[in-house]
């Protein structure tokens, strides 16, 4: 069963919370209640009925309490805003109007606490819950110094945890002291501290309350059963000496889902009674704003004989189809059932293999454990003698597991556990054949020559001596195992432990649905530095392995790339190359220089041409080479196999046009290349590759004057060049 809370909520409501101090552009209460805001907003989202919230507030103009009506004058203006119950996003939003800022001062906090364990007696009685009172105020009212002694008492005998947060308190350790404090309120901060050190409770101040909002934070989780059974070695049923015991099997780790979205829709203006029925949401909170988005689909197969050529069917008499090639094969209900597996729910060991032979890669999916079954002392005993043995002989256990009757199996690796206290066996789920990739690598610590020789060092490919140990020293300064400062200053603690990293964009939406659920009209919130603590490495880290890095670039001697070069070719602002051989004065000497282009290596002989033209005529000879190549592929292709060809030739053709600023060469080409494909001048019915380069328009299509500005084509006639 799912853990009980019932948390209240004290808000301080008087006049001065209105007010804005040291420094800030919000009031008090705006700035404090953003704490209540997150933490109700967390209880809305985990949408849980035993997760219970109420909420009192004091110094308020009104009096709403029963204590006032039993005891008088000593619980006025305090108010009960919301009984403890479940709370959801109307509740919410309800209550948000009620928490504003008061026109009186009177009220007693100290009482409102008082209040508060009333509400929660009455409503937990002696069940077992989880019970927290939350006090947020600027202490400034009256606080009643008298009782506290059996207030605590009463506290600690209810199991209620009680924590203040007080705006502006003074706190030594996260470094807060306001300077102007009145002479009340610093007596009621001790009168406060007192109160919760008497019941144990938690006193902080608000602004440290507010800097950890932004800090990820875990959700706790009731274990969740994915087994329970028999663990067996052999088949009980045949062989009396099979191996048999009652386990229980566990989630270890599951990943973390970001919250689902519904589509919705703005709905009509009616009432809650007059929404349409059906219109609900799965899960979700019905409300008055939205409706849910229904789906409809329709069927359709060709006919001839039909109104336009098509006819609705059902979806009942549809087979599945599965695309086989360019095929759609189909497989009936009846023949699809032969192909499933009839399992029953089992979890038993398959064979065991010795630790060094298991790689770590093989691992695979979510962790489990598996313990002996509860209050079961002979399978305790069993499970720890067969994690004993394992352990002993440095082996894992291959087992096959169906976790009910019906389910696909699974192959997984048990590995033994052992802790003083707790022993298990963890499993991960196998990968299939198909799952593991093997690619060769040529080694990289040798280099065979194409004679066969073997070359273990002074060769180009192979690092130096020097180069190995800069890169060894490199690595080392940018150790992040230790390289956090503990309190007395020494480098032991480590950057980034597993146990404290988290996933960023999982935090960021749940952030953004929290402020977009309290404040629907305001621009989200800016991304809180701590998600982007591991995106970089520590600033000390990156300087104390500067001196390494700049070492290790001499070592290796690496040189930056120059820019490539983008638009016309300036004459006399070429890059100079590094190696110092000027390639490109080679290749435009008049002997060296291409003046055909060949098919079989066309788009590296095109570039090439381009590249080296003195003048258009040259280009617009490539061009007229290339385009000549393009339909000879098309025309001279059985079926589709020169299309893949054509169209690569069609996408360098057209970035090298882009680049060198002649876009109406390649437009002009392609108005006569659609003509003749869809004529059949280019060997036939060509309209299947049309249909491809229609599906890569934005890389095929006419170049216009937002891609080029020579260009004589506007955006909007080349879109309409596909459609006609």
């Amino acid at each position: 069963m799912a853990d009980k809370e019932a948390t209240v909520y004290i808000v301080d409501l008087a006049s001065s919370m209105g007010d804005c101090h040291n420094g800030r552009v919000e009031s008090d209460l705006d700035w404090g209640t953003r704490y209540v805001w997150d933490k109700i907003s967390t209880t809305v989202a985990a949408s849980r009925k035993t997760w219970t919230v109420g909420v009192v507030g004091v110094r308020t103009d009104e009096t709403n309490n029963p204590l006032y009506e039993e005891q008088g004058e000593s619980y006025e203006n305090i108010s009960i805003l919301q009984e403890l119950g479940p709370m959801n996003l109307t509740s919410l939003h309800s209550l948000q109007g009620l928490i504003k800022p008061s026109d009186t001062e009177a009220g007693d906090s100290v009482s409102a606490i008082v209040v508060a364990i009333e509400m929660i007696e009455k409503f937990t009685k002696k069940l077992k819950y989880k019970r927290k009172i939350i006090l947020v105020t600027n202490g400034e009212g009256s606080v009643d110094p008298d009782d506290t002694d059996d207030i605590a008492a009463k506290i600690k005998g209810c199991g209620i945890e009680l924590v203040v947060l007080g705006v502006d308190f003074d706190d030594r350790e996260f470094g807060v002291k306001e300077e102007d404090k009145t002479d009340r309120k610093r007596e009621n901060e001790k009168v406060l501290r007192d109160l919760v050190d008497k019941c144990d409770g938690i006193y902080g101040t608000m602004a440290e309350a507010i800097a950890e909002l932004d800090q990820p934070r875990l959700k706790s989780v009731r274990p969740y059963k994915t087994y329970d059974g028999e663990l067996t070695l052999g088949n009980p049923e045949e062989h009396k000496d099979a191996m048999s015991i009652s386990v229980e099997r566990y989630f270890k780790t599951h990943k973390a889902t970001i919250p689902p979205a519904s589509r919705v829709v703005m709905s009509a203006d009616v009432g809650p009674s007059q929404a349409p029925e059906g219109d609900e949401m799965e899960g979700v909170e019905p409300t008055s704003t939205f409706s849910a988005v229904k789906n409809a689909r329709t069927y359709k197969v060709n006919d001839p004989e039909a109104p336009g050529g098509k006819r609705d069917v059902e979806f009942e008499s549809l087979a599945k189809g599965y695309e086989y090639g360019r095929t759609a094969v189909h497989i009936s209900e009846s023949e699809y059932n032969i192909t499933k597996i009839e399992t029953t729910k089992c979890f038993t060991i398959l064979g065991f293999i010795h630790q060094e032979k298991y790689e770590p890669f093989f691992n695979m999916g979510e962790t489990c454990q598996t313990i002996p079954q509860k209050l079961n002392d002979a399978a305790a005993l069993k499970l720890s003698s067969f994690i004993h043995a394992l352990l002993e002989l440095d082996s894992y256990a291959v087992a096959r597991i169906v976790t009910k009757d019906g389910k696909e199996p699974s192959l997984i690796l048990l590995a033994p556990h052992i802790e003083p206290d707790f022993e298990c066996l963890y499993d991960v789920p196998l990968p299939f054949a198909e799952d593991v990739r093997n690619y060769q690598f040529p080694p990289l610590d040798k280099v065979i020559t194409v004679t066969g020789n073997v070359k273990h060092e002074d060769h180009r490919l192979l690092p130096s001596a020097e180069l190995t140990d800069a890169m060894n020293d490199y690595v080392d300064a940018m150790d992040i195992s230790t390289c956090l400062k503990d309190e007395e200053g020494n480098r032991t603690q480590e950057y980034a432990a597993v146990e404290d990293s988290f996933c960023p964009p999982l935090h960021r939406i749940n952030q953004v649905v929290r402020h977009r659920a309290i404040y629907p009209d305001q621009p989200l919130p800016p991304v809180p530095p701590i998600l982007f603590k591991y995106s970089n490495p520590p600033e000390d880290l990156i300087v104390k392995a500067k001196s390494k890095l700049e070492d290790l670039i001499a070592e290796a001697n690496v040189k930056k790339v120059p820019p490539k070069a983008k638009g016309r070719r300036e004459k006399g602002h070429k890059p100079e190359p590094i190696s110092g051989l000027d390639v490109d004065a080679l290749l435009s000497q008049p002997e060296n220089k291409r003046t055909k282009i060949s098919p079989e290596n066309a788009i590296p002989e095109f570039k090439q041409m381009v590249q080296y033209a003195d003048e258009e005529s040259q280009i617009e000879n490539a061009a007229k080479q290339m385009g000549n190549i393009i339909r000879s592929l098309i025309t001279n292709s059985l079926g589709d196999s020169g299309y893949d060809r054509a169209v690569e030739n069609l996408g360098v053709f057209r970035d090298t046009m882009v680049r060198w600023e002649m876009p109406a060469l390649y437009n002009s080409f392609l108005n006569d290349l659609k003509k003749r494909l869809l004529s059949g001048e280019l060997g036939g019915d060509r309209r299947e590759l049309w249909w491809q380069m229609k599906g890569a328009r934005a890389t095929l299509g006419l170049i216009d004057k937002s891609i080029s500005e020579p260009s004589n084509v506007t955006p909007e006639e080349a879109a309409e060049f596909f459609k006609k």
